[in-house]
Order: C-alpha cells, then sequence, then structure tokens
C-alpha cells in the first residue's frame, strides 16, 4: 500500500490565496458589480446598500487642524457611491440605477476636536526642555510646569515621566482638546466600556 504524503506548503499556501481572492473577489466593496455581470443587475432595497456594496471617498483633510474639513460635533460626512449595476428601489417603489460614479447616501465619520496643540511640539519641548516644564506649560497645566521648573524636572524623573505620558498621548492639552496629529499618522485609540459599548448576552436558541 503505497503512502500518501501531505500537501506541500506551497501548494496548501497557494490554494488558501485562492480562496481568499474568491471571498474578496464575491464579497468586497465591488463585489456586487461580479454578481451583477454574471447573472444580471441586482436590485436592492436602499437600506441594503449598507451591506458593503459601496465604496467611500476618503474625507477631504483640512491641513492646519488634519481633520475632514466638514467636522463638526465629533462629526463628519462623506459620499459613498453604489457599486456599478445596482439598482435601488426606496420605499416608494421609485427605482434608481447606479453606474459607479453616482452618490448613493452620505456617511458619518467620526473626527476629533483639536484646539491648536501640536503632538509633534508636545513631544519634541518634553524631550529636551521638560526639565524646565516647558512641555506643561504648553499643554495648559502652569502650576505643575512651574513646579518643575523649580525643581529641575523633580530632579529629572518627573520629566522622564511626563515624557513618557506625552508620548504615548495620555497626558494631552488642559482644555480637554485632542493633539493635531497627522490624520494617517501615529494616533492612538482607545477602547472603553461604556453603557453602549458593553458586551451583551448571548442568546442561544
Amino acid at each position: 500500500m503505497a503512502a500518501t504524503w501531505p500537501a506541500a506548503p506551497e501548494a496548501v499556501a497557494a490554494q488558501l490565496l485562492g480562496v481568499l481572492w474568491f471571498v474578496s473577489v464575491t464579497t468586497g466593496p465591488w463585489g456586487a458589480a461580479a454578481i451583477a455581470a454574471a447573472g444580471g443587475e441586482e436590485t436592492l432595497k436602499c437600506e441594503d446598500l449598507k451591506l458593503g456594496q459601496y465604496i467611500c471617498k476618503d474625507p477631504k483633510i483640512n491641513d492646519a487642524t488634519q481633520e475632514p474639513v466638514n467636522c463638526t460635533n465629533y462629526t463628519a460626512h462623506v459620499p459613498c457611491f453604489p457599486a456599478p449595476n445596482i439598482t435601488c428601489k426606496d420605499f416608494g417603489g421609485n427605482e434608481t440605477h447606479f453606474t459607479g460614479n453616482e452618490v448613493g447616501f452620505i456617511k458619518p465619520i467620526s473626527c476629533r476636536n483639536v484646539n491648536g496643540y501640536s503632538y509633534k511640539v508636545a513631544v519634541a519641548l518634553s524631550l529636551f526642555l521638560g526639565w524646565l516644564g516647558a512641555d506643561r506649560f504648553y499643554l495648559g497645566y502652569p502650576a505643575l510646569g512651574l513646579l518643575k521648573f523649580c525643581t529641575v524636572g523633580f530632579c529629572g524623573i518627573g520629566s522622564l515621566i511626563d515624557f513618557i505620558l506625552i508620548s504615548m498621548q495620555i497626558v494631552g492639552p488642559s482644555d480637554g482638546s485632542s493633539y493635531i496629529i497627522d490624520y494617517y499618522g501615529t494616533r492612538l485609540t482607545r477602547l472603553s466600556i461604556t453603557n453602549e459599548t458593553f458586551r451583551k448576552t448571548q442568546l442561544y436558541p
């Protein structure tokens, strides 16, 4: 009886990549286009467009704030375009055919409130002049800045701690605003559990 050798790692990797490619094509943002090309146009309800058969433009970024130009109350909006050959039917029965160039809906995205405090400037001040309290003065903490100035950064220990806290974006501006950081830069997102993000009880049939 001949022995059966396991498949070569290269063959397994190639098969896995093929499966991933097929899934991405059929379920990705333009998956509906491939489906429509194979079986004709696809008619959806307007609310069904939010299932992923669309692509949204990147927001226009303000050079001064590094936030979307239309950021208001921590929310900005970007236009989204349904996939080609999608027909949307609203509640009134009216149909709209999309070719991929029409705006289907406006999607809200989150943005931050900034007030002129630069992350790069804060880190630089903390690194080079932290022992004089310059970082705390810059961020709006004059009492702590004066205390660091009089104690030479708490003998260097306070300067090191502040440098770590500012670099990790734990200590921010005193007015509660966010640092100005490049929109596609090194931003940290904190995860927390609130009344809206708590884990709900799983229901099983």
